[in-house]
């Protein structure tokens, strides 16, 4: 795996940056619709926990009003909908919020595939993810739990799906997480916006 993980590194560098690159004209794009839409940065940034449990602020386009709360995952919001501006509702149904990340993957504070990184006060998630290893690697854009259920998933599930990923990562396994993550995103599955289930709580 220590191989792997080094030759990810190269893959997550150089793909990143094609990637930024590439999607420069869409990038420009949002940030121009994001910032006529609404009040605020074009920004989003959460602190996160990273590899090894260091901490680091991912980045998303803001998909809300700049007074939502900060640190609560939005799928436990009792009124979310409240806050999410009209072009937040696209770019979270389409994942486009979730392109910056792109930043964090080509400094190094992220991966394309891995767990999703935790935000710093789910702690009982964190714990969780200790007890299959899944804090010691890098989080990703996207993972093996992110295509099993996303928003869906209890914590103990999430916890044990990326344990799954962290036994068996691989090319072939990295491979299968984005090819279902495109088809996921198209479908626009297993995602859960405000209160309509609280599972992660349990």
């Amino acid at each position: 795996n220590m191989r792997y993980l080094k030759l990810k590194r190269i893959i997550d560098f150089l793909f990143s940056m094609i990637c930024i690159i590439v999607l420069m004209p869409l990038f420009l794009f949002l940030i121009f619709v994001i910032k006529i839409d609404s009040k605020g940065p074009v920004l989003f940034k959460q602190m996160r926990v990273g590899v090894n449990k260091n901490t680091f602020s991912i980045l998303k386009f803001r998909t809300m009003r700049i007074d939502a709360p900060r640190d609560t995952p939005t799928h436990l919001f009792s009124n979310s909908q409240s806050y999410i501006t009209r072009v937040g509702k696209i770019l979270r149904r389409t994942s486009l919020d979730e392109l910056p990340q792109l930043w964090n993957i080509l400094i190094g504070q992220m991966s394309f595939v891995g767990p999703r990184p935790a935000l710093w006060n789910q702690y009982d998630l964190i714990v969780e993810r200790d007890k299959y290893g899944v804090n010691s690697i890098w989080p990703g854009l996207t993972g093996w739990a992110q295509v099993n259920g996303r928003d869906e998933l209890s914590i103990e599930t999430k916890a044990r799906f990326d344990g799954e990923y962290v036994k068996n990562m691989g090319l072939i396994m990295d491979l299968k997480c984005c090819f279902k993550t495109f088809k996921k995103v198209l479908k626009g599955d297993g995602f859960v916006e405000g209160h309509k289930r609280n599972l992660a709580s349990k």
